[in-house]
């Protein structure tokens, strides 16, 4: 596991407890650098989201991560689950292709 990608998974485990936990470095399906680590996906399940609206389960992860989106990460897809919402990864929606950064013609 990448340096960036650790400290996503150790803040994470430690804010939320979660009782499902994936952090999935997408960097290298985007136009960046062999080895970057810019573009993420993170799942998550914790009881602390129960009763939570989306938008404030997204506005703590990001507040919690607020280093690395101010550094080098540019993206990053939020999959956030009560126990009661969660059916299992095979829920989780998979990420759209990268269109490559540039103008469309």
């Amino acid at each position: 596991m990448n340096p960036v990608e650790s400290q996503i998974q150790a803040k994470l485990t430690a804010e939320f407890e979660p009782l499902h936990l994936e952090v999935v470095n997408e960097s290298s399906q985007h136009n960046v650098p062999p080895g970057s680590e810019s573009h993420f996906k993170v799942v998550l399940v914790s009881a602390a989201f129960s009763g939570k609206r989306q938008v404030q389960r997204h506005q703590a992860i990001y507040a919690l991560l607020a280093e690395e989106l101010n550094g080098g990460v540019h993206a990053l897809a939020l999959h956030t689950y009560s126990p009661d919402e969660w059916s299992g990864p095979m829920s989780v929606p998979e990420s759209p292709q990268c269109l490559g950064g540039g103008r469309r013609s």
